[in-house]
């Protein structure tokens, strides 16, 4: 359990959250017609997790080197930024709250990124991240830098819910973006987690279905995007969940940030129904235990989705394309830390087989409900500062453990009169590539320009038949992307509490009931035993003062001071929330930033309460023993002690032994330096609250 609590604390210091808004005053929808070519293929790009920060001016410097050109060879048809614009974080990580020249660093760089890319700055959407939201009371008040610098809230964007379409031809593409930051930006780190209200997803509902009577038989691409993963966004009160709504309209992927790649860059996750399982999710696929032959109209309504975090600008400089072609959806994630790539390869199709459908792939094809003519060519986008002059498609066969090439092809551009990106196709027999396996084929893409460059893909496994290769999450990603924490906190806390008053009042109770019900043989054993663990109780004023406040941090306020950083409003924290007064508005918020107040309570709890009470007790029972094996060695009878003395013998002959070095009292002095240890995590987890001098002690 400390691991978890480590990791949600490492979290809460890089990218922490605010408390939901959701209540949106207007919807903002647009349809965008792509002109040009390829034809049926759209591709978009996102970038999350900027941190802007006056303390680290090299973050807006690489951005505007980096992406301005980026941009201007990949010629998006959207660009969305997912959140933490700004950092809002002090030098000495202290103090969060909005700064405006950080805000007016980011006007600054966006400006200089859209004339340098000549794309239209109507096509960025910005949203809202948890730092994008320290302090601000009100959104659209004074302090609410977002909606005065950022594109959208120049454009006009101030609702929650914004969405585009974009159409080629007869196809649609949906992208749905929402903001569930807090309406109350509470200071970090009690704001880690998004808070979808029951307004916002009632808000989402029908924007995902905004085509759905204009055209009932064409299938439709839809994709929404947000700052938060769903494994750190909270339920809303009534219950519901944004994973109820995006499965309720079988989305193709929802894109999103927070994480940063410190825990790994496998932070992906699909998303079924028919799972119940509100608290872990074990794999990054969910299989479903349903039928996948059915081919009638009710068999091939496939309900789930995809949920690919990003990683972060500012750091990794990383840099996410996403594609749809012909309906398959594919992206690439790029680094851009060493240098701006001369040449970017997207293939498009076949599809990744670790990042497919689960189970509408898979009936897509059994079903026959795609045209023949969609599998015919190997596909991919090609974006170059040069001229390309050729490109090659290479498949490998791994069935005998080596990568045997079974297919090497040159692959033509499509041209067109008028085209937004080059798309190269190879055709192929792609029956000859039916297998049950999903990564017995392997698929890489050479590009080179007229400069004499190369650029390979990586390797991609894919399945043509539609089968999925599973995927496996290191400790970190399942931490992070597995957990559904907003489930987690109230049993973690009540198993932390459970185990406290274990301690407490277990031992007592075990003692008397072994004085009158244990046999004879087994008496003196258990009895040792107790007597060791109720050492504790005998000191009773630690333990009375033990008990009474583990009940206090249960009953009442843990401190109080102000909730913002800047203004008057006060408030105070329990393990419910925190409860403010807003003098302005004149209302009384109750437990708000649950569960996002857990990086406070768990840690307190189970690194600083815990321990303390399990080394109080250790030293109260080594002193007991050091007594009774000091009245032992002096060479008194059996009659100069008590009765306790006896009973003591065999836990004496744990100590006989230099091993333990007993007569030093080495454990007493190791259990002081476990006391100090205790003393400084205490200390710590305070220093990262912020402020530890004027919001505790004010």
């Amino acid at each position: 359990m400390g691991i978890l609590i480590y990791t949600l604390l490492l979290l809460s210091f890089t990218s922490c959250s605010a408390i939901t808004g959701g209540d949106s005053k207007t919807i903002s929808r647009r349809v965008i017609d792509v002109e040009g070519g390829p034809e049926d293929v759209i591709w978009v790009v996102q970038l999350s997790d900027l941190h802007f920060s006056v303390h680290h001016p090299e973050r807006a410097l690489d951005f505007k080197r980096l992406v301005g050109p980026a941009l201007s060879i990949i010629r998006p048809s959207l660009v969305l930024l997912t959140g933490d614009l700004t950092d809002g974080k002090s030098e000495d990580l202290l103090t969060m709250k909005q700064n405006e020249e950080e805000w007016i660093e980011y006007q600054k760089v966006m400006e200089d990124v859209t004339t340098r890319s000549g794309l239209d700055k109507s096509i960025f959407y910005d949203l809202r991240g948890n730092h994008d939201n320290f302090g601000v009371p009100v959104l659209g008040g004074s302090l609410d830098f977002f909606s005065k610098y950022s594109i959208s809230g120049q454009l006009g964007r101030r609702g929650s819910v914004n969405s585009v379409t974009l159409q080629t031809g007869e196809e649609k593409h949906l992208f749905v973006g929402f903001d569930s930051t807090m309406s109350i930006g509470l200071r970090g780190p009690t704001n880690l987690f998004g808070h979808p209200t029951d307004q916002l997803l009632t808000d989402i509902d029908p924007e995902l279905s905004q085509w759905k009577n204009s055209q009932p038989t064409k299938p439709e691409i839809k994709i929404s995007f947000g700052h938060f993963p769903l494994s750190f966004s909270a339920a809303s009160n009534s219950g519901k969940s944004l994973k109820d709504i995006f499965i309720k309209h079988s989305i193709s992927a929802y894109l999103c940030g927070h994480l940063h790649t410190r825990f790994g860059k496998n932070l992906k996750r699909h998303h079924q129904s028919g799972h119940q399982n509100s608290f872990f999710q074990s794999y990054i696929h969910q299989i479903s235990s349903e039928n996948t032959e059915n081919c009638s109209k009710e068999g091939k309504t496939v309900e789930e989705f995809w949920e690919w975090e990003m990683g972060d600008w500012r750091k990794s400089k990383a840099l996410r394309i996403l594609a749809v072609d012909r309906g398959y959806v594919s992206f690439l994630d790029i680094d851009l830390k060493s240098e701006a790539k001369k040449t970017i390869i997207l293939p498009t199709f076949p599809l990744d087989s670790r990042f497919m459908s689960t189970k509408s792939d898979l009936l897509k094809y059994k079903c026959n409900a795609i045209k023949p003519s969609y599998y015919e060519a190997v596909r991919a986008l090609v974006f170059s500062v040069s001229t390309i002059v050729s490109v090659v498609a290479r498949i490998y066969d791994s069935r005998s453990g080596n990568l045997d090439l079974v297919m090497e092809s040159y692959m033509q551009k499509n041209e067109h009169n008028f085209s937004r990106g080059d798309l190269y196709i190879a055709p192929w027999n792609y029956k000859a590539f039916e297998d049950l396996s999903p990564d017995r084929y392997w698929l890489q893409i050479e590009a080179n320009d007229i400069m004499g460059r190369s650029s390979l893909t990586e390797l991609r496994p894919f399945s043509i038949n539609g089968y999925s290769k599973k995927l496996s999450w290191t400790w970190r990603e399942f931490f992070v992307m597995g957990c559904q924490w907003d489930a987690l906190y109230y049993p973690m806390l009540w198993l932390s509490l459970l185990c406290i008053f274990s301690i407490l009042l277990l031992p007592k109770a075990l003692l008397i009931f072994t004085k009158k019900h244990s046999p004879n043989k087994e008496k003196g054993r258990v009895s040792n035993l107790a007597m060791v663990l109720t050492e504790l109780d005998k000191l009773w004023v630690v333990w009375l003062s033990m008990m009474i406040y583990t009940f206090y941090l249960i009953s009442f306020p843990w401190f109080s001071g102000q909730v913002f950083t800047d203004g008057g409003e006060r408030g105070y924290m329990t393990y419910k929330g925190w409860v403010v007064n807003l003098v302005k508005e004149r209302k009384n918020m109750e437990f708000i930033g649950s569960p996002d107040i857990m990086v406070v309570v768990l840690p307190h709890i189970i690194f600083v309460v815990l321990p303390a009470i399990l080394v109080v007790g250790a030293l109260a029972a080594e002193r007991w023993i050091y007594r009774v094996r000091f009245l032992l060695l002096s060479g008194k009878k059996e009659d100069d002690y008590s009765w306790k003395t006896k009973r003591s013998l065999s836990v004496n002959r744990l100590y006989k032994g230099e091993m333990f070095c007993f007569g030093k009292r080495w454990i007493r002095k190791i259990l002081l330096v476990v006391c100090l240890a205790i003393c400084w995590k205490h200390f710590q987890v305070y220093i990262y609250l912020g402020e530890l001098p004027s919001f505790i002690f004010e």
